[in-house]
């Protein structure tokens, strides 16, 4: 029997056929983490696979975020599966149970921490040395500590101690239990690139929790590593966990072994990274059935890479998968659905509540009621246009109340009547034509005045008198004379206030540099002076004095400082003005 996890960083991104990236794993149980697909995304090219069945988790209060999914052979058929730890998400006969003692823990805590889709168990019937014994597989994906949330570290933590308490709550009920995915915690200083110093490594809390779930083991470095460790190898437990690292079980001293990689800095290609994904298996097993355990740093497609474990038990399959396997969905069934399926009671709710309700404190404050009560949040989207029943049987019709009545067909053919003002070009042609402008006429106030004043009345209507207009310098408008003159020399004036506004060289020539100075583009990268290669500009997106400003770096990849292939420690701001 071998079994995989990789944590695949969004299955939608797979190109291809699915089956066969699975298929290449060569493994009877397949788990991955980090979908990023909820159930109204899941594509059934992803959810039903030919020689699989499949079991999903989601994310109940955020779309494209975490979840988890186990691919199990159709000879590899478990007898139950459940979907979180806490047993809050089994609605079903066919769980696995056993959820031990959660007393430390309360509902609102219990449903946060299953609400995410970051668990699935499937539990199995495996065949060990002629006698039937029982496989749980637990599937996680557990959270990452974000620095600038405390709170989320106080989560990842909450988390560790619910998945502790579950499988050493089935394990005590007899049945072997494998816990697998990405911890999102590196172990040991060996587990990591640049471990920081020894004694700040070890109290990071994550990696206390580790020394507590594991087994201790006493090494010998000069014991031969590919021979597995024995109990008479002084596989002796340094403190209470009951849980392996099948990885290091067989490989105790082996460096640069790292399973995920940042695709930022391009760290994969000077294996600078971490080990945060694991097999753990409790000591029995480890010892009677495991045979081998190891990392596959070839394979790529996401920044992790799968890590698998080799078993000599043979798994029997369940002739019937149980509930949550996801050939049952009504939409991958071939089953009509009834209309009720999609229609939700929906609470009415004072305005005042709803005003209290729909500016939350804090995105952490939104993601969290997202998650206490996600079935809510997705009906609000569901409200009734109106409070008035329909009768049965009949259909409304929607009135369009108008202020002004329904034209007829024909007044949809009429031509369009020009503007008041009419375009610039309408208007010098209509000038020079009625204005008779030359370049070398000198224009005579009053005739022209007079003139163009009859031609334009029925175009424009006239300023105030106290507006100021020029025109062209070249003709002056007298004040003198009746009120009816004046507002022709007015209604003049405006109309040749328009053609005289053109943009002069000066004025296009501060624009030009204008829009220069704005679209410069990128300013030339400077070269880093450990290899003399142009350098590479980034962005700073992380909160603080320094967000959104630019800085130049060394284009090659992230890695150790004695490797000379890795990026150098160059480092340079963007000046303003560059």
């Amino acid at each position: 029997m071998r079994i995989v996890t990789w944590n695949i960083n969004g299955i939608r991104t797979f190109r291809g056929d699915i089956k066969n990236i699975i298929d290449s794993l060569d493994a009877d149980i397949i788990c991955v983490q980090e979908t990023k697909v909820t159930r109204d995304l899941l594509e059934e090219r992803t959810a039903i696979v030919e020689g699989y069945n499949s079991y999903f988790s989601y994310s109940r209060g955020r779309s494209g975020y975490s979840g988890v999914a186990t691919y199990c052979k159709d000879s590899a058929t478990p007898f139950a599966a459940e979907e979180g730890l806490s047993g809050l998400l089994t609605n079903h006969e066919e769980a696995v149970g056993c959820y031990g003692d959660q007393a430390e823990f309360c509902a609102e805590e219990l449903q946060l921490l299953d609400n995410e889709g970051r668990a699935l168990i499937t539990q199995h019937r495996i065949m060990c040395q002629d006698k039937q014994k029982t496989l749980t597989v637990i599937n996680v994906y557990c959270p990452r500590a974000d620095p600038d949330k405390p709170e989320r570290k106080q989560f990842k933590l909450q988390f560790y101690k619910l998945l502790q308490c579950r499988a050493e709550a089935i394990l005590k009920d007899g049945s072997h239990v494998i816990v697998l995915g990405d911890v999102n915690t590196s172990h040991r200083p060996l587990d990591h690139c640049d471990p920081s110093n020894p004694d700040d490594f070890d109290e990071n809390p994550g990696r206390k929790w580790l020394n507590g779930f594991l087994l201790g083991v006493k090494q010998e470095e000069e014991r031969n590593e590919e021979e597995p460790a024995k109990e008479s190898d002084e596989n002796v437990p340094s403190h209470g966990g009951k849980f392996v690292d099948t990885f290091r079980y067989f490989h105790p001293t082996r460096s640069n072994a790292f399973t995920c990689w940042s695709t930022l800095t391009g760290a994969r290609q000077t294996n600078y990274g971490t080990r945060i994904d694991y097999v753990f298996a409790d000591l029995g097993l480890v010892n009677e059935q495991f045979t081998a355990a190891d990392i596959m740093p070839e394979v790529e497609g996401s920044d992790h890479c799968p890590v698998w474990g080799q078993l000599s038990c043979s798994v029997l399959s369940s002739p019937k998968p149980p509930f949550l396997c996801t050939r049952y969905l009504p939409e991958f069934a071939g089953k009509q659905q009834k209309l009720s399926r999609f229609l939700v009671k929906v609470e009415q709710k004072s305005s005042m509540s709803e005003q209290s309700n729909a500016i939350p404190s804090s995105q952490e404050e939104e993601e969290r009621r997202e998650n206490l009560n996600p079935v809510s949040i997705s009906n609000k989207k569901r409200l009734p246009a109106s409070d008035s029943p329909v009768p049965k049987g009949k259909k409304t019709k929607k009135v369009k109340t108008s202020a002004k009545p329904q034209g007829s067909l024909l007044s949809f053919f009429k031509p369009k009547v020009a503007n008041v003002i009419p375009s610039t070009e309408a208007t010098v042609g209509q000038c020079e034509k009625t204005l008779n402008l030359n370049d070398d006429a000198s224009l005579q106030s009053s005739q022209k005045t007079s003139t163009a004043s009859q031609d334009v009345s029925s175009i424009t209507r006239s300023k105030p008198a106290d507006a100021e207009f020029v025109f062209d310098g070249s003709a002056q408008l007298s004040t003198s004379g009746t009120a009816g003159e004046f507002e022709k020399q007015m209604k003049t004036k405006h109309l040749t206030s328009q053609l005289s506004v053109r943009p002069s060289s000066a004025s296009s020539g501060a624009s030009l540099g204008f829009w220069k100075s704005v679209l410069r583009g990128p300013p030339p990268p400077p070269s880093c002076k450990a290899h003399g290669e142009p350098c590479v500009l980034r962005t700073v997106k992380k909160d603080g004095p320094n967000m959104g400003k630019q800085f130049f770096v060394c284009a090659r990849p992230q890695g150790h400082a004695s490797n000379p292939d890795a990026r150098c420690n160059f480092f340079a701001w963007v000046e303003k003005g560059m």
